[in-house]
């Protein structure tokens, strides 16, 4: 017996973006009075002068409904189209069921595959592997991408070397079909001997019983030795994989870790002047999942990037874990 194939689109793009971001802005004089620090130490060391956290009626939900709504309304389809939601995040603090399930029944992505991944800051540029996978499989037409986090209910505001870093937001992008390529293979990977490098210091389960969700941790130094070096190394391999020289790029959107790391992978891939280089982390913190369509979308608004510009977009973080593509912006 001969089993049917699925056939998919020869080719899949990024058909637009949308974001999400908190209404409450805390900059570091008001970081600096949960912790020992200073406005120029926290700039100088990360790049940082502000970040958004979640405010009253804010949540995880809230925000990725809002990023996926502008994202589905830009690209000109009824969200009854979207057949497959895939939502990145680590903080949405119910092991079952995923949240994806439910954005997509708000959203009226009627009866669309819906899951929730843990790639950290990798989790945007995994999802975007999996959906552009998807459709030229034939398994998906049109895949809705979402980067969600509110990590500031994660972090330990007594911790002097994170608390300042991390922040909420989302982002969501849906994929289509494409007469031509806008997707590059998927470069990525997984060091797991660091799985302590950036970890929760208890359980769920621990946590919620002590009242404590402060359990974010970070060991700085372990993670800037494998970003400057591991991932400025796998951005090359991600770009080689797109057939792209440094000079074919009009844009760098990096995951928003660190100012030190993006310079440090700057000097490593030896981008031109001409790139754009995405520093929204100044004003919006490590986002984690989200800050890859953060930046993305706040290129596009400001008209540093335009639509069909070629960028390089690579994410980082916990696992610790690591993907990249080229992708033609939407």
């Amino acid at each position: 017996m001969s089993l049917n194939v699925a056939q998919g689109s020869r080719f899949a793009r990024i058909l637009s973006v949308g974001s999400a971001i908190p209404s409450r802005v805390v900059d570091n004089e008001e970081m600096c009075t949960y912790i020992e620090s200073s406005d120029e130490w926290i700039q100088q060391r990360t790049g940082i002068a502000e970040r958004r956290w979640i405010g009253e009626g804010e949540d995880l939900e809230s925000l990725s409904l809002a990023a996926a709504r502008i994202a589905i309304e830009r690209a000109g389809i009824e969200a009854s189209s979207i057949d497959t939601v895939i939502l990145s995040t680590v903080s949405h603090f119910d092991q079952t069921p995923g949240l994806a399930p439910k954005l997509a029944a708000k959203l009226g992505a009627t009866d669309a595959a819906a899951y929730d991944i843990s790639a950290a800051c990798a989790g945007f540029c995994y999802g975007i592997g999996q959906a552009d996978a998807l459709i030229r499989a034939g398994a998906a037409t049109n895949v809705l991408v979402i980067g969600a986090e509110t990590l500031s209910e994660m972090i330990n505001l007594e911790d002097r070397s994170t608390a300042f870093l991390f922040a909420d937001g989302a982002g969501a992008v849906v994929v289509g079909p494409s007469e031509t390529n806008g997707i590059s293979p998927v470069v990525w990977g997984s060091d797991g001997d660091q799985f302590e490098a950036i970890a929760q210091a208890e359980p769920w389960p621990d946590a919620v019983a002590s009242g404590n969700k402060g359990v974010l941790t970070m060991q700085g130094q372990a993670v800037f030795r494998w970003a400057t070096g591991f991932i400025a190394d796998a951005a090359k391999r991600t770009l080689d994989a797109a057939g792209v020289t440094v000079d074919q790029l009009d844009a760098f959107i990096p995951h928003q870790a660190n100012d030190r790391i993006t310079n440090a992978m700057l000097r490593s891939l030896k981008l031109p002047e001409k790139v754009v280089v995405a520093r929204t982390i100044k004003n919006f913190g490590n986002n984690s999942a989200a800050s890859i369509p953060l930046a993305m979308d706040a290129l596009l608004a400001s008209g540093e990037a335009k639509s069909g510009d070629t960028a390089l977009i690579i994410g980082f973080g916990a696992g610790l874990v690591y993907a990249g593509q080229v992708i033609t912006l939407p």
